[in-house]
């Protein structure tokens, strides 16, 4: 079997090198082209384009880098037709994989989406074309599969989530979780702007607990340098990179901004404040623009408040030391938590091992499609 797959994120070569490998046990083989990073292709893929030369955040640089996206665009429709592959899977990415998905099924090529875009946020209206374009979505997100079928009367399938199998090995390989040491971790984003506006709140709160040591996970692609003025007056603070779940896995507590982070830390079992603050005009747009009762992934999917959220003006310095001494001190508090993660992971694993399932639909789907 031929497949083609797409990623244009950390995360998605992440995500897709489980499945390639997944995807290599049931066929052997397999040839594998994809658009993705170095995980995707020591997976066994042959990579055609690597996700760093996609990344564009923002209006202001995805409008300055239009000839390279519309050129990316093109040449992956070029690559495509000349490889025909038995099957596209698409790996969330929806800015390039939702055209891309469009384009391939007028050329009747056979197209899975794996890791749903979250129209359910914003840009519902989205949900009309995919439904004419993807033959297979798989989603990650329990409420997926009932948003689908009620709202749109399409069937799509719920694979789990690929985390709870990433942050598992993880835990297996480190010997377990261990909390023994009084560390803090600071989880400030990945993006200057984002870390600019929230780690300095976050690192204030730490002179308020002198007992233990905070340590900050440095975004990849960040030079330490840039952290350097922030921490430069704290003495209870250091930096680690490419350690995160070395860290969590260490963590008593957490100040994670909002994202895929806050997830992750629930699965390690640390107790989080969820950090979210913005510009005040993009915050304005996003509360018109986005739908949602909760910004982080552990409230959304359990659909009630497990882990506090300070958003925007809520995200102060005694906010934060109030809800981190809760953390740290509260038996009963941390035992609701406790059990709220158990229940958070249990629905997360009720699709089975996500790689897996999505790579045994994706070679049926393949088999069927020839």
């Amino acid at each position: 079997m031929k497949y083609y797959l797409i990623a244009g994120e950390a995360s998605g070569d992440l995500h897709g090198s489980n499945l390639i490998k997944q995807l290599l046990q049931k066929d052997a083989s397999a040839d594998i082209r994809c658009w993705g990073g170095d995980l995707m292709q020591a997976a066994g893929a042959t990579l055609v384009k690597h996700y760093r030369d996609l990344a564009f955040m923002g209006f202001a640089e995805v409008v300055m880098n239009l000839p390279t996206i519309l050129g990316n665009i093109r040449f992956c429709k070029q690559d495509i037709l000349a490889y025909r592959p038995d099957v596209l899977v698409l790996i969330d990415y929806p800015g390039f994989n939702l055209r891309i998905a469009h384009w391939a099924k007028k050329q009747g090529f056979k197209v899975v989406y794996y890791i749903s875009p979250q129209v359910w946020a914003w840009k519902e209206n989205r949900v009309k074309k995919m439904k004419q374009s993807i033959d297979k979505m798989l989603c990650i997100l329990p409420f997926e599969k009932d948003y689908y079928r009620t709202k749109w009367n399409w069937a799509v399938d719920y694979v789990g989530h690929p985390l709870v199998e990433v942050v598992n090995r993880a835990i297996a390989s480190r010997g377990g979780h261990s909390s023994e040491k009084k560390i803090i971790a600071l989880l400030p984003g990945s993006r200057k702007q984002e870390i600019s506006k929230k780690l300095p709140i976050m690192l204030e709160v730490a002179a308020h607990f002198p007992d233990y040591q905070f340590v900050v996970a440095q975004a990849p692609g960040q030079d330490e340098s840039f952290y350097a003025p922030f921490l430069a007056p704290c003495s209870n603070v250091s930096v680690v990179r490419n350690e995160t779940y070395s860290l969590l896995l260490q963590a008593r507590a957490a100040l994670v901004t909002s994202g895929t982070a806050t997830l992750e830390t629930a699965l390690f079992g640390v107790p989080e404040v969820v950090c979210y603050k913005g510009s005040n005009i993009s915050y304005q747009i996003a509360k018109q623009l986005i739908k949602i009762k909760y910004i982080s992934l552990v409230n959304l999917i359990m659909d009630k408040p497990v882990v506090k959220e300070l958003i925007q003006d809520d995200l102060t310095v005694p906010n934060l030391i109030r809800e981190l001494r809760l953390l740290l001190t509260d038996e009963r508090h941390l035992q609701i938590l406790k059990e709220d993660y158990a229940r958070l992971k249990a629905l997360l694993s009720e699709g089975g091992n996500a790689s897996e399932q999505a790579a045994t639909i994706i070679h049926r789907f393949a088999l069927v499609s020839q």
